[in-house]
């Protein structure tokens, strides 16, 4: 990719005030974009911070505006605001269910919805959803994650070919086990924090856990004129371990 392949572009990017959502946000600016940053805690990011919440229609309307005012005009969305959740399909509640699908799932079509105005007059229009591994491996204890990962997996699809005909492509980018601040808090609350983390990191190909950064060069990949043959598709970024089936050691 060019250094400075989005020159010119402006982008939204959902939960990018940490983690994967924050990486997102350096990478595309380094690369020439104007970034917004939709979050609810937006401040430490670079870019434009407009405090969002993607639970309420109203709130992303009006960042949108603010963003299209302040650069004139949208061309990029990113997707990646998200929770988590932990447990067997017994261990959350229906409030927990509807919490979770509604960040994770209605989330994307929410945001996707208020942008769409607006990335119909963009001549390079793009929306990238974060998914996750999870949308296509079953992973022990994380039956409600894996079920919005699963549904945005599937949304990407449908908007993608809903969308394909106006020129907006539609993607998204799958990791496996990223290092962010999450899962700095999930081994916080190991028994033996190390001894998990070696576990999170062996079940990937690699040895080791992915980095957001890696995350977002794929995104930045996505996100750019130059992949505009590329759409209705899941980049895998897991370290192998969607595909690879590797003997025992």
């Amino acid at each position: 990719m060019a250094m400075r392949d989005l020159d010119g572009l402006v982008a939204a990017i959902t939960g990018g005030g940490s983690g994967i959502g924050a990486a997102c946000a350096r990478r595309l600016a380094a690369a020439g974009a104007k970034v917004g940053i939709l979050d609810l805690d937006p401040a430490n990011s670079p870019g434009l911070p407009l405090k969002t919440d993607v639970r309420d229609a109203a709130s992303l309307e009006a960042a949108f505006t603010e963003l299209t005012d302040a650069y004139g005009g949208l061309d990029i969305l990113v997707n990646s605001a998200g929770i988590s959740a932990v447990g067997t399909v017994e261990a959350n509640d229906d409030a927990e269910w509807s919490r979770v699908l509604d960040v994770n799932v209605t989330g994307v079509a929410r945001a996707s919805r208020a942008a769409l105005p607006y990335l119909r007059r963009s001549r390079t229009p793009v929306i990238v959803n974060l998914s996750s591994i999870a949308a296509t491996a079953g992973l022990v204890e994380r039956a409600l994650y894996c079920a919005s990962k699963g549904a945005v997996h599937a949304l990407t699809l449908a908007m993608a070919a809903d969308l394909v005909g106006e020129g907006i492509r539609v993607c998204c980018v799958a990791p496996g086990t990223v290092d962010t601040p999450w899962v700095a808090r999930l081994l916080s609350h190991a028994a033996d924090p190390e001894a998990e983390r070696e576990r999170l990191a062996a079940r990937q190909p690699t040895g080791r856990l992915v980095t957001a950064d890696e995350v977002a060069a794929a995104v930045q990949y996505l996100a750019s004129p130059a992949s505009g043959a590329t759409t209705g598709m899941s980049l895998a970024v897991d370290g192998g371990m969607s595909g690879l089936r590797l003997p025992s050691r």
